[in-house]
């Protein structure tokens, strides 16, 4: 008897998390979290959970403009190192966003390794701007380069870090963002006093910041002050803003 093949796997696209748009105008895609090294298939729904709510509260917030939400499956639960499978997954979506919707800008949210690749697969064509929330990053010295920043020129940024993380090293993210910050002006970072990894003490105040970021910078909707401020500011001042808390119930743009 034949052995049979091992089916390849691919990744997917969810369904489009909240109200979908008659035209689609931008596209957000939520990159949920991973591990350093595995093979194994992510559970398709559990894998996305963390990133589900937040995906689902912009495309309600962006409704009007055309924004439409889909968290990315991916093949494997790893990064797997020089194979980076999780950016390779978020460059195969944005090509989907293109194939399904046409010539949209597209928004890259990531959390932890998701974070980290939605900053790397900020290099497509599609991506104008990207969102990562609490990054995981290798420490300086475990691989054989910098993790690049050349990818983000051109991208609106922000990164958003709780002070507590424990899992996900916030100097590291202040290291690479003050290195993108000499090449790209349009790269801010935000610091959530004392909370950890998952950014739960200041859940709504993250989602709302993170609204704010991704309308402003698909649809030109107007950011809030301090997103304003910490955009415009030089480093460190601009890597290192504290979120305040109430972001959001005290929005004043």
């Amino acid at each position: 008897m034949a052995q049979q093949a091992t089916p390849v796997r691919r990744a997917r696209l969810g369904r489009a998390l909240g109200p979908e748009p008659r035209a689609v105008s931008g596209a957000v895609l939520l990159l949920p979290g991973g591990e350093e090294a595995s093979t194994r298939g992510p559970s398709p729904w559990t894998a996305t959970a963390p990133v589900r709510g937040l995906g689902r509260r912009l495309a309600r917030a962006g409704h009007r403009d055309g924004l439409v939400s889909h968290a990315v499956h991916y093949r494997y639960r790893g990064w797997n190192d020089a194979e980076a499978h999780l950016a390779q997954d978020a460059a195969w979506a944005a090509d989907e966003v293109v194939r399904r919707y046409g010539d949209v800008p597209v928004c890259l949210v990531g959390l932890a390794m998701g974070g980290r690749a939605a900053l790397r697969a900020a290099g497509h064509t599609a991506v104008t701007s990207v969102l990562a929330l609490a990054p995981w990053l290798p420490e300086d010295g475990r691989t054989a380069t910098l993790e690049p920043v050349k990818q983000l020129v051109g991208r609106r940024v922000m990164i958003v870090h709780g002070t507590s993380d424990t899992r996900a090293d916030p100097e590291l993210s202040f290291r690479l963002a003050a290195r993108a910050k000499k090449a790209n002006r349009d790269i801010c970072r935000f610091e959530v006093h004392s909370d950890g990894h998952g950014l739960r003490h200041y859940r709504s105040e993250v989602h709302a910041l993170a609204e704010n970021f991704v309308l402003g910078a698909l649809f030109g909707r107007a950011f809030a002050r301090p997103v304003e401020d910490a955009l415009a500011a030089p480093p460190p001042l601009g890597l290192r803003m504290p979120l305040a808390a109430g972001f959001g119930r005290t929005l004043k743009k």
